[in-house]
């Protein structure tokens, strides 16, 4: 490997953030492992996941005055074996190291190596790198179950199928909060129909309240007939899917997971 620039501090930092997450991150252990296996100087468990890597990153590009053993410190972390039953921790430390590696020149690539591309001189223009219509969706703050069913895709820009995965995302919801095995407009209706219904975004007592709970059914059914229906049966190019529709598409099922965050079940 060519010789590689030492990382900026902030940089360097940010892409250690990453690495460490709460939620999504190396574990102490995988640290552990992956710091001896590059042969740089560990500091321990005994400080912050974060600042574990980051002193050791750091104490090389000192010795070596390269940040080339960051390259290799990803490179390992992000090997796509590694994830065979962790495809989601793959795809966020993907897409969030991509916007920060983009700073500094570079951005993961599928099979997890880490490439050269031009420096990102702007934020908007870190994220859009992360994918336009990801970017947009996260201007919009939409629900974060938006983003699981469909995260692939979105890095990809691929409106059809993110729309698609999206909608089929709030059918195995309601399936989850129901315990029910049915589809689309079927398990809306045994889920939410009814005077007592298995699944209450409300106490159902006042006039507005049972209203509310059948808007909700029939938005649900009607996403169900005329959006992911139609992209099951029909094949890409004969179902145009512009990045307007899928942004307003997408919205809606971000509202639609607002209100299932409401949900009770009930038991009797």
């Amino acid at each position: 490997m060519a010789r590689i620039a030492p990382f900026d501090s902030e940089h360097l930092e940010a892409i250690c953030r990453v690495l460490a997450d709460t939620n999504m991150g190396l574990t102490g252990s995988q640290i552990e492992g992956l710091l001896r296996d590059i042969g740089i100087e560990d500091s321990g468990p005994g400080i912050t996941k974060w600042k574990r890597i980051y002193n050791a990153l750091a104490i090389s590009q000192n010795k070596y005055k390269a940040g080339n053993h960051t390259i290799i410190f990803i490179n390992k972390a992000m090997n796509p074996v590694s994830y065979a039953r962790e495809v989601n921790a793959f795809k966020w430390r993907r897409d969030e190291l991509n916007l920060v590696l983009s700073f500094s020149g570079f951005y993961v690539r599928e099979d997890g190596k880490v490439g050269h591309i031009d420096k990102a001189t702007t934020l908007d223009e870190a994220r859009s790198r992360a994918g336009k219509l990801k970017m947009a969706l996260e201007n919009r703050f939409v629900h974060d179950e938006v983003m699981h069913y469909c995260r692939a895709e979105l890095v990809e820009d691929n409106y059809f199928h993110a729309v698609f995965e999206a909608t089929k995302g709030i059918a195995e919801r309601i399936r989850i909060l129901s315990g029910l095995h049915y589809d689309g407009a079927e398990l809306v209706n045994k889920s939410f129909a009814g005077q007592n219904p298995l699944l209450a975004i409300g106490p159902l007592i006042t006039e507005s309240e049972k209203s509310e709970q059948k808007g909700l059914a029939n938005l649900m059914v009607g996403l169900f007939g005329a959006v992911r229906n139609p992209l099951a049966h029909a094949p890409k190019k004969t179902w145009p899917m512009t990045e307007q529709d899928a942004l307003d598409i997408l919205s809606l099922i971000s509202y639609i997971h607002r209100k299932l965050d409401l949900v009770v079940k009930n038991n009797d």
